[in-house]
């Protein structure tokens, strides 16, 4: 099962961290740092990396709520048939952070990961692993 991991730059250090554990479980990550090269069309290449991937694990901060290619990336998955159980989302930092309009609706209806240090916190990041290869 290949993932795409949706998050904004900001939260760069720790989607790599979920990129390796996800990777060392055998899981297939897309990887924009290694994918996308000098040059590319970065729209482009998001764009076809949705398309090949089966699953997807947001990463929801503050700054991401705010993103609109978030939000883009979560409405691709919620409208594809594939990524259907295998959107998962994942709640960074403190809840009380986020005003419940902040993150898209649906996302409250699915069962959430919440990683409150997530620099420190593998245990979540051991979950969303589980939840990815129950679903595939």
């Amino acid at each position: 099962m290949k993932v795409f991991i949706s998050h904004v730059h900001n939260d760069e250090a720790l989607a790599q961290k979920i990129v390796a554990i996800l990777e060392e479980a055998g899981l297939e990550v897309w990887d924009d740092t290694r994918e996308i090269l000098p040059g590319d069309n970065w729209a482009e290449q998001v764009a076809q990396a949705l398309k090949e991937s089966e699953a997807m694990v947001v990463l929801l901060t503050p700054e991401a709520t705010r993103s609109r290619w978030v939000r883009r990336e979560i409405e691709y998955a919620l409208g594809e048939e594939r990524y259907s159980k295998r959107l998962i989302p994942v709640l960074v930092g403190d809840p009380a952070d986020f005003p419940q309009e902040a993150i898209p609706w649906i996302l409250w209806r699915l069962q959430m990961i919440k990683l409150s240090e997530y620099d420190k916190e593998e245990e979540g990041i051991r979950q969303i692993v589980q939840t990815l290869l129950e679903a595939a």
